[in-house]
């Protein structure tokens, strides 16, 4: 069993890593002002950023779905690792060497699958692209490229390799690496054969496919030889660490250009993708082996921020599969918030054949937006119809209007309806424009997107469902709202606060939830620990959360922005001065109360003491008043 990583190895690993740095590799990031950035959640859907990222503190919070964290929960939860998975990771980034609790470090063995399956893939694209470059058998692979229009500068710059014709030469290799037969079964790296592993690949040009984060997780392989009786691209089987649906062959090189120019453009096949980028075109996508469907569309729309000017632009063949593509993607169009164009190259050449018969400026031109993807699905609906009929007009209408009243934008939408009226050869607009609408109207209730999102910021989030005991948190409360600022100010600005907050109670807070916050604090070292050793103070803090829910909540406040543009100690006093005051009137109330219940019953020396504790109280209620936070 894995031993347990030293303490100090894994708050360096937290160090090390800018939070920052490895959310951006997942989606893009903006400024929210405050020295913090926000971006789409990566864990829900949401058309409004409310994903914040604090790079001083090294946390995130999601205001819409309450997931937080620090980098390495952030790692754990986006590529599902376990704690040392995700620990390891980012610790090979960093070029740490990890130390282990019990029996020292082996990394054979404690390292997790996922760790161990990515490292064998690694080592795999590595030995293949070699193979591509000096092994002699490999000149079928490298002529198919020259063929193309790829030399071996593209090869290597895309990671293409060749698995040799052998039964088990990758399988010899891995081995020789440490790895186990039954790891490279899971891989999919090999296959189990009549005496044993053999290799998956052979005799074929390799595609490395890599996640969003960079990492090799399966492999793209074109059958090279008529002797073999495999299918022309033969892929990775489903593993722990490749599912096809959920990957998007070239994201890693096209990410940051996709973010930076808020445009993608989707091809078909891998020599698509290398001929795109080479052309100038670096936002090039494709998927692997399956239909553009819901999960690779989360990925863009991470990238893509949902913003008015975002684009996604699909290019297909212009035979009938690559027109029956189109119209699969168009069954998706209303979960984008993007605009979606389709691209059609003259001749019905893709990417590949347009770069080698035209050259790099024909590429660039195929892929400027022209063809809405919506109007393309219409044409395509309406000359399967005999439109020189009545009845074929009609089934043409019946067929393209529900289709019509799916386009989100209603001025689109009804421009669009007037132009099928013209396709489909009925006079009269209006009717086609009034079909539409009514359709449009009846569909409204039904779910075929991301629910819109208003604009949330921090002042306008009510509290989400948590286990706490205790009335319903919402920030209209003005006693919630003060409680909640001096928290954050807490959490954030220590110096501000101290050493006065360490003084207050936990009965200070009278939200259930920001009660336990102020005792987690206290569990943490107090205020005064956060001015002297800002981020362990918040791991300590997050730590020492009793359970996901207040840890959940403390993450969240110290990631939400301060509700004041300038915050100085002037800002801090008056939050702590209103807990304060609202704390001493609650408790003046309360011994009013008992004055008045002793005086009823005849009590000297209690109503005595209880008048006294009043009088002192009201004096330092007064002193708040006239001297703010002086007087705490």
């Amino acid at each position: 069993m894995a031993g347990r990583i030293n303490d100090e190895d894994v708050k360096a690993v937290r160090d090390a890593v800018p939070i920052d740095a490895v959310v951006s590799e997942y989606l893009q990031l903006r400024n929210a002002g405050g020295g913090n950035l926000k971006g789409l959640c990566p864990f829900h859907d949401e058309k409004s950023p409310s994903f914040q990222v604090s790079p001083s503190k090294g946390l995130f919070h999601c205001f819409g779905c309450q997931e937080g964290g620090d980098t390495i929960t952030f790692v754990m939860k986006v590529d599902h690792l376990s704690f040392s998975e995700a620990v390891e990771r980012l610790a090979a980034q960093a070029g740490i060497t990890l130390r282990y609790e019990e029996g020292g470090y082996n990394p054979a063995h404690q390292r997790g699958e996922r760790i161990r399956l990515v490292e064998a893939h690694k080592l795999a694209a590595q030995w293949y692209a070699e193979q591509l470059a000096t092994s002699p058998e490999a000149d079928t692979g490298r002529t198919f490229l020259a063929e193309r229009g790829f030399d071996q500068a593209a090869a290597e710059h895309f990671g293409v390799g060749y698995s040799p014709q052998g039964w088990d030469h990758l399988t010899r290799y891995l081995r020789g690496k440490g790895f186990t037969d039954k790891e490279l079964v899971l891989s999919g790296l090999s296959q189990e054969g009549r005496r044993g592993p053999i290799d998956r690949f052979r005799g074929r040009l390799m595609w490395p496919i890599r996640d969003i984060g960079g990492e090799v997780v399966g492999f793209g392989a074109r059958k090279l030889y008529e002797a073999d009786n495999g299918p022309k691209y033969l892929n990775t089987p489903e593993t722990a660490i490749y599912k096809k649906s959920q990957v998007l062959y070239g994201i890693d090189l096209a990410k940051k250009e996709i973010a930076k120019s808020s445009r993608a453009v989707v091809v078909e096949g891998y020599t698509d993708v290398m001929a795109c980028h080479l052309a100038g075109v670096t936002t090039a996508i494709a998927t692997c082996g399956t239909a553009f469907g819901g999960e690779h569309i989360k990925i863009l729309r991470r990238l893509l921020m949902d913003n008015g000017s975002a684009r996604v632009i699909f290019t297909f063949d212009g035979d009938a599969a690559g027109q029956k593509a189109a119209l699969r993607a168009f069954e998706d169009d209303q979960k984008f918030a993007a605009e979606t164009y389709i691209a059609i190259a003259p001749d019905g050449m893709d990417p590949c054949d347009l770069r080698l018969m035209k050259g790099d400026e024909a590429v660039a031109d195929l892929v400027e937006p022209r063809t809405p993807l919506f109007k393309f699905a219409l044409q395509q609906i309406v000359r399967r119809y005999d439109l020189d009929t009545p009845g074929g007009r009609a089934a043409a209408l019946d067929e393209a209007a529900p289709v019509a009243a799916r386009i989100k934008e209603r001025t689109a939408r009804r421009e669009m309806a007037v132009e099928l009226a013209g396709l489909v050869g009925i006079l009269d607009p209006e009717f086609v424009v009034d079909r539409v609408g009514y359709l449009a109207r009846r569909g409204a209730g039904r779910n075929e997107g991301p629910a819109p999102r208003t604009a949330r910021g921090p002042e306008a989030v009510t509290a989400p469902s948590r286990p706490f005991a205790g009335p319903p948190l919402t920030l209209r409360n003005p006693a919630a709202k003060t409680e909640r600022e001096l928290l954050k100010l807490a959490l954030q600005r220590p110096e501000l606060v101290s050493p006065a907050f360490d003084a207050f109670e936990v009965d200070e807070f009278t939200a259930a939830p920001y009660a336990a916050v102020r005792q987690v604090i206290a569990d943490a070292g107090g205020a005064e620990y956060g001015v002297h050793s800002p981020q362990d103070y918040l791991v300590l803090a997050r730590e020492a959360a009793p359970d996901d829910s207040v840890r959940a909540m403390v993450t969240e406040l110290a990631v939400e922005p301060i509700m004041r543009r300038t915050v100085d100690e002037h800002y801090a006093g008056e939050q702590l001065v209103t807990v304060r005051r609202r704390a001493v009137e609650r408790r003046v109330r309360d011994l009013q109360s008992t004055v008045a219940r002793l005086s009823a019953a005849g009590d000297p020396a209690a109503l005595a003491a209880a008048q006294n504790e009043l009088w002192i109280l009201q004096q330092y209620d007064q002193a708040l008043r006239e001297r703010g936070a002086e007087a705490l």
